[in-house]
């Protein structure tokens, strides 16, 4: 039995962005590395213990609205420029998805100016300090362009150094240029950067924000999450949302608690968060795929379990979100667990991501029809696959089941596709 527990929103946001860094082995530490840097910055400037952790989670988030490699290798060349924030880029899609949470007020808007050049920042943000606070961003994040990873760090200070200085009053503030000026003579802010210790310096920066979350703030955290990784693709723009709620129903109609059954569908909206490693470009083609690129989608419940079990009080919830590929006969992945090492939870799952898959739309199928789809189901079922009593479960409530998966991804994709068009309120704002 669940009891109620609190999480720390430090704990999710350092997940996230290391699930976000593992799309290609050339941006792994990303954003941490900026955020160390940002922080750093952010104390010689002056800044509170809560401004700095509002910055260190800006820059550990900064590139949630990229939602393709393509767009997040183009942001490594060091004078990129996206001119104004517009609504076709990854920083304005970010601060669209960060702003649903009321708790990241503060960090969307440094997100969505982070590569707005100092020049050209009067005209374009609304408010100095914000400004300010996102060219800071963006210095860092340039910086961390910059560094070449195969070389000695100390051996190339001189050279970033007088690049950076180089673009003052045109990239970045003349102010900020000199407070880098002044933190980078110090040999520990460069090897701080490049540390294996790296993490430890993040969860400081962030402890002047302790945000605890109950569980219903959990799972409105979770959905900007899930949103997150489904918007990378068209193909499964919904796919989170109907397996959270598919798993939900399930779990009820298995006798689950109230709480539970949240937990429950918190797994839903995050089980496939390791799929923020699969490049979009996998993920939204259309065809057969090759024996390589199914090796990379199999190995996206290894990422979700590894993010997740650094989480301090979510033991159930990350087993029930990693393990909906594994089967009962051991011929799941990617720990080839078996029936007696899968809980009910985690049942649930496999059969809740398998049901919303075959009944849900794709733009190359339509939705299987019910005797179709739970033909697969009951196969798989017989097959030692999936979980016989949870596949009856949904043969014998299949209307209430369809339609509380219809309906969540009904309201996922209108949400989805009031990311993908200009909005009003950027208009006029």
């Amino acid at each position: 039995m669940l009891e109620e527990r609190y999480y720390l929103l430090s704990d999710f946001i350092t997940g996230l962005a290391d699930a976000m860094d593992l799309v290609s082995p050339i941006l792994m530490g990303h954003h941490k590395r900026v955020a160390c840097m940002a922080t750093a910055l952010g104390g010689e400037l002056g800044l509170s213990d809560k401004e700095r952790a509002t910055l260190a989670t800006a820059a550990l988030l900064h590139d949630n609205g990229a939602l393709s490699l393509h767009e997040r290798l183009e942001g490594l060349h060091f004078d990129f420029d996206f001119l104004p924030p517009g609504v076709s880029d990854h920083t304005y899609m970010g601060y669209v998805l960060l702003r649903r949470f009321d708790v990241f007020s503060e960090v969307a808007p440094i997100v969505r100016y982070h590569h707005l050049w100092w020049e050209r920042a009067a005209e374009s943000c609304p408010e100095d300090e914000l400004a300010l606070k996102a060219n800071l961003l963006h210095l860092a994040d340039r910086v961390d362009v910059l560094i070449d990873r195969q070389e000695d760090i100390l051996r190339q200070v001189p050279t970033i150094r007088e690049r950076i200085e180089r673009e003052s009053g045109r990239m970045f503030a003349p102010n900020l240029v000199e407070v880098f000026q002044a933190v980078s003579r110090k040999e520990s802010f460069w090897l701080d950067v490049v540390s294996p210790y790296l993490s430890w310096s993040i969860d400081e920066s962030l402890a002047g924000w302790d945000c605890r979350l109950s569980i219903e703030e959990l799972l409105a955290l979770s959905k900007v999450f899930s949103t997150i990784i489904d918007c990378r693709s068209r193909f499964t723009a919904t796919h989170s949302a109907g397996v959270a709620a598919v798993a939900e129903t399930l779990a009820g109609l298995c006798g689950f608690s109230p709480l539970e059954c949240s937990a429950v569908r918190l797994a839903g909206y995050l089980h496939d968060l390791g799929k923020l490693a699969v490049p979009a470009e996998i993920l939204e083609k259309p065809d057969k795929l090759t024996a390589a690129e199914f090796a990379v989608i199999r190995s996206h419940t290894y990422h979700t379990y590894r993010v997740l079990e650094r989480i301090s009080g979510l033991d159930e919830v990350t087993e029930w979100a990693s393990f909906h590929h594994e089967r009962l006969n051991g011929a799941g992945y990617p720990f080839r667990h078996c029936g007696d090492r899968l809980s009910t939870g985690s049942r649930i799952l496999a059969v809740a991501d398998v049901a919303s898959a075959v009944t849900e739309k794709r733009p190359y199928r339509a939705g299987m029809p019910p005797e179709k789809a739970m033909a697969v189901l009951n196969s798989m079922a017989e097959g030692g696959v999936l979980e016989h009593t949870i596949v009856a479960l949904v043969k014998e409530n299949f209307d209430e089941v369809d339609r509380a998966r219809a309906n969540a991804q009904s309201t996922a994709l209108q949400e989805f596709e009031s990311y993908a068009e200009p909005t009003v309120e950027f208009q006029v704002d």
